[in-house]
């Protein structure tokens, strides 16, 4: 099976991200699609494992697999877990609508550590570029406060909505490069700070449900391996026909 087939016949979540999920799309933006595959359980019994991502169909298609997937949520990624919370939902099967009843058991308050350390990354390339070309790139500019009040929200509600809803003036005024770096800057700053102090009252768990998404993955490849058991049994009988000619 080629990792694109997992894609097209093994997807049970699929949605549309960046700037169109962020509620900041222009009539140029693009149109990126994640997705979640489950790769068939017999696949993992072989030497050569399932891809853990698969890079299209299509220029703006990227999809993990459950599993990797699951982990990363776990870890609190935030590409990942704005994923799970995108408002367009293109497709979803019943595992797929069973992964999404499971978004809250992925965050936690170790969210602030990872939607910040990715932040900082971002700040750095921001930096980087002012001083090789004297001016930001504001798109990215754009994005790291949304990444930022997006954070923040989570930390102070439990909730993570990753619309930016009435802000959406505010910050294309910003991708346009209408608003001086100066005010920027310490809109980044003032937002970082009211992410420190929401963590503190934080309604968020310690650490994310581990043991939940644990039972459901396994509930999802022992289903899987099941739907799988009558061709394994041929297979099986092949093999012990085979072997009794030669006995």
């Amino acid at each position: 099976m080629q990792p694109q087939d997992l894609v097209r016949d093994h997807t049970i979540y699929a949605c549309v991200m960046g700037s169109r999920a962020f509620g900041l799309a222009t009539d140029a933006s693009d149109t990126d699609r994640r997705g979640v595959f489950l790769a068939p359980t017999p696949l993992f019994w072989r030497f050569d494992k399932p891809p853990t991502h698969v890079d299209g169909p299509g220029e703006e298609r990227f999809s993990w697999e459950l599993e990797r997937f699951c982990e990363l949520a776990l870890r609190g990624n935030p590409n990942i877990l704005e994923c799970l919370h995108s408002p367009l939902v293109e497709h979803l099967d019943d595992t797929g609508r069973e992964l999404l009843s499971l978004r809250g058991a992925f965050l936690s308050r170790q969210a602030h550590d990872t939607f910040a350390r990715y932040a900082l990354g971002q700040r750095r390339k921001l930096d980087a570029d002012i001083r090789t070309t004297g001016a930001p790139r504001w798109k990215h500019a754009m994005h790291l406060l949304r990444l930022l009040m997006s954070a923040r929200d989570l930390l102070r509600t439990g909730e993570l909505r990753i619309d930016v809803g009435a802000c959406r003036e505010p910050l294309l005024a910003v991708k346009r490069g209408e608003v001086p770096w100066a005010r920027v800057e310490a809109w980044m700053v003032r937002l970082a700070a009211e992410g420190e102090e929401a963590l503190r009252g934080s309604p968020l768990p310690a650490e994310p449900d581990h043991a939940r998404v644990a039972g459901f993955l396994y509930r999802v490849r022992r289903a899987s391996a099941r739907q799988a058991e009558p061709d394994h049994q041929v297979v099986q009988g092949v093999v012990g026909a085979g072997r009794l000619g030669q006995d």
